[in-house]
């Protein structure tokens, strides 16, 4: 499972009527065990709910229409039963309701409101939760953010905590669904935090590399520990970095310099699972936005360069998954394929075999893909021949080698990662 921050659409949450807005509809929200993903679909000028089934031999959607279609700032989310969780603002409160199909029909239950009464609180859905039974939203408001608890609780939509100062992403830390890491902006400074949620929003500092730096937690990975940040501690007030550290770690948070792409903005959005003790052998899929627009990059710690890749056609750009056995998975919709999914078979040590310079590029990425026409694809796929090492070659040392560092517990309190042992508290290169 990869934990990773979702930021608000620039959509108006208040919406216009359908028509006026330019549908985009390419978000795509997948539970956190990979088996289902949900999206607001175009149909048109106007949206409507739909539902991904990934866990089976291949992909179909299963529409979910209402009695009229949807407005741009509504949200979905997917929960781990298969029903299709939804938010819409409607007469100035927020309403939610699961969806699920019943036939040629779409069941609606509904599960209650919250009204903000400040028309400057923002409200939306949070990343989904571990385990799927549960899904949650942040309001932030203009010097307070609220977490609540909108589906799975007993009656209704449920206040959890009240966190002083304004708040955005949204990572979880285990697998429990206990432990949410924020960014918050206090005193014009930005830092993450963790919010306990079964100790009544107990509050904790998480990321603090330098008293003067912005740190946002963009990524997490609960098996490994594996953080993925964005700071300006390398050069305050200039550039953000990304960057990657160890939760509960002593080492500091170290900047790679293949992970800056000039002109673009590199975003992580999955992780590899499963690399208990393994930090730098996890890998990290990156959404890279430039002026070409849109396309991939995979990474690990332990590489030094960034492996760019062509997105595929349809990409529902910034989603994707990988198993434990690096498989990265990406899912698309295309007019001729209107769900479907890539899979790459990802090699440990590909980054160090050059990259593609951006989308539509060619050359040797040294992974292989399936685009079928049906969506038909097969995990595992065999790695292509010379786009790797030799066979018994050692994989590339890390630029800035570290010990592997001691397993997490199961909600772990996260230790500060601050105090780093080296000069500046930040590596960089």
């Amino acid at each position: 499972m990869t934990a990773c921050a979702i930021e608000p659409t620039a959509a108006d949450e208040d919406g216009d009527e359908c028509g006026e807005t330019q549908i985009d509809g390419t978000e795509c929200v997948i539970t956190a065990d990979g088996a289902y993903a949900a999206r607001l679909a175009p149909a048109g000028d106007c949206l409507f709910p739909e539902r991904w089934t990934l866990d089976g031999p291949e992909p179909y959607a299963v529409p979910l229409p209402g009695n009229q279609p949807e407005e741009p700032g509504s949200e979905v989310q997917p929960m781990g039963d298969g029903r299709v969780l939804i938010r819409r603002l409607v007469d100035g409160r927020h309403t939610f309701s699961l969806l699920y199909p019943t036939g040629p029909g779409t069941g609606e239950l509904p599960l209650g409101a919250i009204e903000c009464p400040d028309p400057d609180t923002r409200l939306r859905l949070l990343p989904p939760a571990p385990g799927g039974e549960k899904a949650y939203a942040l309001a932030v408001g203009r010097r307070s953010t609220a977490v609540w608890l909108v589906a799975g609780g007993a009656f209704g939509p449920e206040h959890l905590a009240m966190v002083p100062g304004r708040c955005s992403g949204g990572v979880w830390l285990d697998r429990a669904g206990r432990m949410l890491a924020l960014d918050r902006e206090v005193g014009g400074r930005t830092k993450a935090i963790v919010v306990d949620l079964e100790r009544d929003g107990e509050v904790s500092p998480l990321l603090q590399i330098a008293a003067d730096s912005d740190d946002r937690l963009l990524a997490a990975d609960p098996d490994s520990g594996l953080l993925l940040i964005r700071s300006d501690a390398p050069s305050p007030g200039r550039e953000e970095r990304l960057g990657w550290g160890v939760i509960g770690s002593t080492l500091p948070v170290r900047f790679p310099e293949c992970l800056r792409v000039p002109d673009c903005t590199v975003t992580p959005f999955a992780i590899q699972p499963g690399q208990v003790l393994m930090p730098e052998n996890c890998g990290v899929a990156l959404r890279i936005d430039g002026p070409a627009g849109s396309w991939l990059g995979v990474w690990r710690p332990t590489d030094r360069q960034l492996l760019q890749l062509p997105a595929p056609e349809g990409w529902l750009a910034g989603a994707g998954l990988w198993s434990e056995d690096g498989v990265l998975q990406l899912p698309y919709a295309t007019r001729e394929v209107p769900c479907g999914v890539v899979r790459f078979a990802v090699p440990r040590g590909a980054g160090d075999n050059g990259g593609i310079g951006g989308p539509g590029v060619g050359g040797t990425p040294g992974v292989t893909g399936e685009t079928g026409g049906t969506g038909e694809t097969r995990p595992g796929d065999p790695v292509r021949d010379g786009t790797v090492g030799a066979p018994g070659e050692a994989a590339p040392e890390p630029s800035q080698p570290s010990e592997p560092d001691p397993p997490v517990p199961v909600a772990p309190r996260p230790v500060p990662l601050r105090e780093a042992p080296l000069k500046g508290r930040v590596a960089v290169g």
